[in-house]
């Protein structure tokens, strides 16, 4: 068996964790984010590759990590964007049919560092305690790593929406939907599992999150989406300025940092959470009919609930009583602060990319040129 070598992990506050190096190791032997965890038991890969993770050392808290190997049809992005990831055990022997390589493997070759062999349920503990706090982990001596957690920074007030976007629009064609829709979406950190379920209901044209307003208007979209991304919405004022030009003017539709810059633009107000919400099985109600969802949640801010006077609060967190969702229906807009789109799951919001394609129907038929620019004042979405 391969021996794997020492490594530690160290946080901001100096408490320390042993375990072993795994994945791609940097020359210098340090790897630098804000440490948080994720309490999904599956869908690992697609926690890695979703953009939103970037800057941030990710902390699986189930023990066994990596048993069904990955597979290229669950990547969300084109490739991981996180700085590393912590786990207490690493498959080494993947089994499953569609598997094409380790989990192991995977992380080595897109040069995304790992340490095993971490408790991490200690590690979980002092995070839900102490809140999410930078960190650094890999094989350079100890007191190398502990001087560089006391210098290491977290995501407050840092655009890391400019790394992961793309560089160049590109279009996503549809699968279903009334012929003729389209969509564009700003990409902060969009997913495919995001890409595959709007493309459902229209064409999707993806933009630059740098577009301006006036050229996604020029495009005459029949709905434009927000979507996911990483990093702190309050360093995001360039982008909360184009939605704020957006809103009226056509249907809106934000997810996770989306939902944040549309309800900043709404003129809410942001948080940071102590530790975040990342998971797969959070609960979620919806205020309109009193159900509750489980859904997939990957955020470490919020929307203040009493900075949106006037907007409607659809959905509320039920672990903590966070906005979960909000919505303006005279000004053709809404947005939830979880993952209705989810790969692997669960699936219970997804319905709200169908509520979207009815909002796109009201919009036109309330106004007789189909919005397509105008700013004129509009009725009621569903």
């Amino acid at each position: 068996m391969t021996r794997l070598t020492p490594a530690h992990l160290v946080l901001a506050d100096g408490t320390t964790f042993e375990g072993e190096s795994a994945g791609w190791s940097p020359p210098e032997g340090v790897v630098a984010g804000e440490v948080v965890f994720n309490t999904v038991l599956t869908g690992y890969q697609e926690v890695v590759t979703d953009p939103s993770y970037a800057g941030q050392i990710i902390t699986f808290t189930y023990p066994h990590i990596g048993n069904y190997g990955v597979a290229p049809a669950d990547n969300e992005s084109r490739r991981p964007f996180c700085r590393g990831v912590v786990v207490r055990d690493l498959a080494r022997r993947p089994s499953n049919w569609r598997a094409t390589s380790s989990l192991a493997a995977f992380l080595d070759e897109h040069r995304v560092p790992a340490i095993t062999g971490v408790d991490t349920r200690r590690l979980t503990r002092h995070l839900r305690v102490h809140g999410s706090m930078p960190g650094v982990f890999g094989t350079a001596p100890l007191a190398t790593l502990e001087e560089a957690a006391r210098r290491a920074a977290g995501t407050d007030g840092v655009d890391h929406v400019s790394e992961v976007t793309t560089d160049v629009p590109f279009t996503v064609p549809a699968t279903g939907g009334r012929p003729g829709r389209r969509v564009v979406a700003y990409d902060y950190g969009i997913k495919s599992s995001i890409l595959d379920q709007l493309s459902k209901i229209a064409e999707v044209e993806v933009v630059p999150a740098a577009t301006s307003a006036a050229d996604v208007l020029g495009r005459a979209p029949d709905g434009v989406f927000l979507s996911n991304g990483p990093g702190d919405p309050a360093a995001l004022g360039w982008a909360v300025e184009d939605v704020r030009q957006l809103v009226d003017r056509v249907p809106i539709f934000g997810i996770c940092l989306g939902h944040q810059i549309l309800g900043t633009a709404l003129g809410g107000r942001t948080f940071k959470l102590s530790f975040g919400h990342h998971g797969g099985n959070q609960p979620v109600r919806r205020e309109e009919t009193g159900a509750v969802e489980i859904a997939s949640h990957n955020h470490n801010y919020a929307i203040a609930a009493e900075s949106l006077p006037g907007v409607e609060i659809t959905h509320v967190n039920l672990n903590d009583q966070t906005v979960g969702g909000l919505r303006d229906r005279s000004r053709w807009c809404f947005g939830v602060q979880y993952h209705p789109e989810a790969g692997p799951g669960p699936h219970d919001p997804r319905y709200l990319f169908g509520e979207f394609a009815r909002m796109m129907d009201d919009f036109e038929r309330a106004r007789p040129d189909g919005g397509r620019g105008s700013a004129a004042p509009g009725g009621g979405a569903t």
